[in-house]
């Protein structure tokens, strides 16, 4: 098996608190500090994307809201078109990836204006086919797309519709549990094996995007297929907010970033039976009939 050099994706989301300084913070210690290949933010039309009754009610935790309803909640934390393209910008300017998630058309149509070089739907729109049908036809960069919470069903009429429309050899596709945050024996690794041998030949590549603790599954995740990791990623794990308690601070990312690259350094046979480095040793310790 041969081993593509892993990507990771610092997921940002709505963790910059709705504050375009903290965002640019953010970028700025995923490129310089953790050495994250890209970061993503999220785009939502909240009036597209909800309805009158979901904007008008209050937020289901209030500890987390940053408005008296839900929607005012979701419009403090959405970052205008024009703050997207000064955040790509700063991206370029940290020579790190810029991309973003798009949950509805408006939003998709927004983003695509900007030439990403890739977009991500979520889970919980994977089955918005108008809005995929509109990237395929629309968008040239790579569409990343979340498994979450998604039918084996769904997963195949999903990869139909990209190969119908000629696009999915551009298709990232993500496998996910969808919870915040996942323990461990929801995570269910061997999903990755799974979506490898069904849709490995069809697609571009497998990802993994997790929301459990710590780093060591998506080590594991690399090893068994997945090579783009996503986490999502916060400066303060104790800020307000529903993803902060199952992201990574920059500590973490760093040394997610370190240990992928680690495992993909190692991860390959001999070259030889007996290696240079272990040649000296041979001499010096192996046992030697007398």
């Amino acid at each position: 098996m041969e081993y593509i050099k892993p990507k990771l994706i610092a997921e940002i989301g709505c963790n910059h608190k709705g504050d375009i300084n903290i965002a640019k913070e953010m970028i700025k210690t995923a490129a310089i500090y953790c050495k994250a290949d890209a970061v993503k933010f999220q785009k939502r039309c909240n009036h597209e994307l909800l309805t009158p009754e979901q904007y008008a009610m209050p937020h289901p935790n209030p500890i987390n809201a940053y408005g008296k309803t839900y929607g005012e909640h979701r419009e403090f934390l959405e970052f205008r078109v024009d703050q997207h393209r000064e955040l790509k910008e700063y991206c370029e300017q940290m020579e790190i990836t810029y991309s973003t998630s798009v949950w509805d058309l408006t939003s998709a149509k927004e983003i695509v204006e900007l030439s990403p070089s890739f977009i991500k739907i979520p889970s919980a729109c994977n089955n918005h086919y108008r809005m995929l049908e509109w990237i395929c036809d629309n968008y040239g960069g790579e569409i990343h797309v979340s498994l979450g919470m998604t039918t084996r069903g769904e997963e195949e009429k999903l990869i139909k519709l990209f190969e119908d429309r000629g696009r999915a050899g551009d298709l990232v596709i993500y496998i996910c549990t969808s919870g915040y945050p996942v323990p461990f024996k929801d995570v269910c690794l061997l999903e990755i094996s799974r979506i490898k041998d069904t849709y490995g030949g069809r697609v571009k590549r497998i990802g993994f995007s997790g929301h459990h603790l710590g780093i060591a599954v998506d080590v594991a995740a690399y090893t068994l297929g997945a090579s783009v990791i996503e986490r999502h990623y916060t400066l303060d794990r104790t800020w307000k907010g529903t993803d902060h308690a199952a992201s990574l601070e920059p500590e973490g990312i760093r040394k997610l970033k370190r240990d992928l690259m680690a495992a993909y350094d190692a991860l390959h046979y001999k070259e030889k039976e007996i290696l240079d480095i272990e040649a000296a040793q041979r001499d010096k310790l192996k046992y030697k009939e007398h």
